[in-house]
């Protein structure tokens, strides 16, 4: 189905181009189709996920018609099979809620892992992420009994992430520099040091205890 689905999207996006990206998006969030998100996630611009405040996909195209070649698709068909391989042996439940009723439910055989708008960044998703939601996080993580592990920022050439030393300070940070490709301009783009936040001692060698 979704090597089929493929070849007919990405021949019509090779023959019509943005329009036809375009006329998928609007059929995604009409819909909801999870092969016509599977397409825009392949095709919008630098393989971003972004929604706006209504909950609509909102990425643009990333103007390249051909995108859609036949090693392309069939790279995309085994990824999706070894995905689907995973979910088959495993038994899986969603759910949609607060991060602190999840966290306040896990146990001390959990592991749970965080990842939220940056705080000081790119906080502008779906919807905002502000200092009280950070210390909300905080709070309800620094007592659960779970292991968490939490994706944040630490520093970049201008600035540093300051919770790391007012709220995050007890626990271990792990830090490795990461490159942005996202910028609209070459000159946006520049490199960041990530950090994740732990409440166990890590077995990596490289950590740092704030």
């Amino acid at each position: 189905m979704v090597k089929q689905f493929l070849e007919k999207e990405g021949a019509q996006l090779e023959k019509d181009g943005e329009e036809h990206y375009y006329n998928i998006r609007t059929r995604f969030n009409k819909e909801g189709n999870p092969l016509d998100f599977l397409f825009l996630s392949r095709a919008c611009f630098n393989g971003l996920i972004r929604f706006n405040r209504k909950g609509q996909f909102n990425v643009p195209f990333c103007r390249k018609p051909k995108r859609f070649v036949r090693a392309y698709i069939t790279k995309i068909v085994n990824q999706v099979a070894r995905f689907q391989d995973a979910f088959c042996h495993y038994c899986w439940e969603f759910i949609c809620s607060d991060f602190e009723t999840i966290i306040t439910a896990a146990t001390a055989n959990d592991l749970i892992y965080c990842d939220p708008p940056y705080l000081g960044r790119h906080v502008d998703y779906f919807d905002s992420w502000s200092e009280e939601d950070e210390k909300r996080l905080f709070n309800v993580l620094s007592k659960t009994k779970a292991r968490f592990i939490l994706s944040t920022w630490h520093s970049n050439k201008y600035r540093e992430n300051v919770t790391l030393k007012s709220l995050w300070k007890q626990f271990y940070v792990i830090t490795k520099e990461h490159f942005y490709h996202v910028g609209a301009k070459e000159s946006n783009r520049s490199a960041i040091l990530e950090a994740l936040v732990l409440n166990f001692t890590p077995k990596q060698n490289q950590l740092e205890k704030k």
